[in-house]
């Protein structure tokens, strides 16, 4: 998945947003397959039923996500996952900052965050 490029989901979610703080994000996306953990599709939700979306609304988001690639989960993912936090206990890592990292990793494809 060399070409693939794994968004975090505060990217996404400026992406959209038409938030301004996206653009500096941009130029990473030239030429790469544009993808998200099964993990920001859930936080995505997340953050629309908390924020008491209308049906339209969230038929857009249906429509947003549909323009990257989802990786779902795996068996290799979860291995991933359990390594990763086992070894991460002294500098703790949130669970769904872990899912997106193991995904990441389970994959072999980087993964771009908040700088």
């Amino acid at each position: 998945m060399m070409d693939t490029l794994l968004l975090d989901t505060n990217i996404v979610s400026y992406v959209m947003k038409g938030d301004t703080r996206a653009e500096k994000y941009r130029p990473y996306f030239a030429g790469r397959t544009l993808a998200i953990s099964f993990m920001t599709v859930g936080e995505l939700y997340e953050g629309a039923y908390r924020a008491g979306w209308s049906e339209p609304r969230l038929r857009r988001l249906r429509e947003e996500i549909r323009r990257y690639l989802v990786i779902p989960f795996s068996f290799a993912v979860c291995v991933t996952w359990g390594q990763l936090r086992a070894e991460r206990r002294k500098q703790p890592i949130s669970v769904a900052d872990g899912w997106i990292a193991a995904t990441a990793l389970a994959h072999a494809c980087p993964l771009l965050l908040i700088i």
